[in-house]
């Protein structure tokens, strides 16, 4: 299969290269479309992804607002996603039989709450368009061919073989070795860092309360903020808050060496001096004068067991003795607890990295390199990558899409 001559070849047989060929396919029914593949099975990451459920794309439906979700490429996604969009995906899906549901975030997943049902569509949307798919087989070169367009060198089994095609789409995700065949044909690469990962953080206020989420928490780091949920757990901190924060501050830490202070507002968007008026009307209300500071939160969203290490500095105090500077303290520790971040944890296994082919080298209406005629790209072998919530997956919906429609076109006059 792999001595003849293709159309179009697609490194990657993951969600963005899938998308791809299915659409350069269906739209040129007589292209002989070939997806390369490393891994013995295709699609790995989909089957992975959301526990097994598949978090196929998030219910956001206005591209200026969409790329907001992006810590990088979003500006390039803008008009990217005024030809497809999440609208655009639940649509596909639905034409080939297979239903999304949104949840109460925006998550959209398939209604059976199977991942396999996403893997079984695309699999299957694309064999009727009768794309062929290579396992087992990595890529090692790419040449320009004048003959052709390119040949490519590749191993499978432990055997060397070479493919020739008129046209190359590289839909690889973050691939080290892939890069550096990018390189070699003159591209850039951003340097890659991790995206999308939980804080190590150890300290003595939180010891001991893994399992503990608070719904509504504000995070500082340097000049990054982000708010929402916050899960604290054996080794630091997690939840929507840490991943937002380690999505748009993914260099920095990188750079940090993943040590930096952190600033975590327990209250979200109380001020100081808020906080500080409630702990007042707690400590002048005559009923609490008698009753210990640790026994009831004063603010509804912590939980008494967080409550009571954050106030553990106060002692065995009653609300009546507490002195104007332990309140002011405590309303300190509240809205402005200051933490360490000590190093990363990985996001289960949805694994999300920064870096990758340079966004200025590629034409975002084809998906096409600006360096190399012929050459396309689409998903996360880009330098691009979105917080979590479904953003992932659909930049390769979209870029595979656009990058498809782009190949489908012959080469032939």
């Amino acid at each position: 299969m792999l001595n003849q001559i293709w159309n179009v070849v697609i490194v990657g047989g993951g969600p963005a290269g899938f998308f791809a060929a299915i659409r350069c396919a269906e739209l040129n029914p007589g292209f002989r479309v070939l997806i390369v593949e490393k891994a013995h099975q295709t699609l790995g990451k989909i089957l992975a992804s959301g526990g097994g459920r598949c978090n196929v794309t998030h219910a956001c439906f206005d591209p200026a607002q969409l790329v907001n979700f992006y810590p990088r490429g979003g500006a390039a996604l803008r008009s990217a996603f005024t030809r497809f969009q999440p609208a655009d995906t639940v649509k596909w899906f639905a034409e080939r039989g297979v239903k999304l549901k949104t949840e109460a975030d925006g998550r959209m997943f398939p209604v059976t709450d199977s991942s396999e049902t996403i893997t079984d569509c695309l699999r299957k949307a694309a064999s009727l368009a009768g794309v062929k798919v290579q396992t087992g087989t990595s890529l090692l070169k790419v040449e320009k061919s004048p003959m052709v367009g390119f040949k490519l060198g590749v191993v499978k089994e432990g055997e060397d073989s070479v493919i020739h095609t008129q046209k190359l789409l590289i839909a690889t995700g973050s691939n080290s070795k892939t890069w550096e065949i990018l390189k070699a044909l003159g591209h850039a690469i951003e340097e890659p860092a991790p995206s999308l990962f939980t804080f190590n953080v150890k300290d003595k206020r939180i010891d001991g309360l893994a399992g503990i989420t608070v719904e509504d928490v504000t995070l500082k780091m340097d000049s990054l903020a982000q708010r929402g949920p916050l899960l604290i757990t054996h080794w630091g901190l997690s939840g929507p808050a840490v991943l937002k924060l380690s999505a748009w501050g993914a260099r920095i830490l990188f750079e940090k060496k993943y040590r930096a202070p952190l600033t975590v507002n327990w209250l979200g968007d109380h001020r100081l001096d808020s906080a500080l008026e409630v702990l007042q009307r707690n400590k002048d209300w005559h009923e609490n004068a008698r009753k210990k500071v640790s026994a009831q939160s004063a603010f509804s969203q912590i939980p008494i067991r967080l409550w009571k290490q954050l106030t553990q500095f106060i002692g065995d105090k009653n609300w009546g003795d507490i002195s104007k500077a332990e309140l002011r303290k405590l309303a300190e520790e509240l809205t402005a607890g200051q933490f360490e971040i000590s190093g990363k944890g990985q996001f289960k296994e949805e694994f999300v990295t920064c870096g990758g082919v340079k966004l200025s080298e590629v034409d975002f209406k084809t998906m096409q390199s600006r360096v190399v005629d012929g050459l396309f790209f689409a998903g996360e072998v880009l330098d691009i990558d979105g917080v979590t919530g479904g953003f992932n997956f659909q930049s390769a919906w979209t870029t595979g899409w656009l990058a498809g429609s782009a190949v489908s076109v012959s080469n032939n006059p």
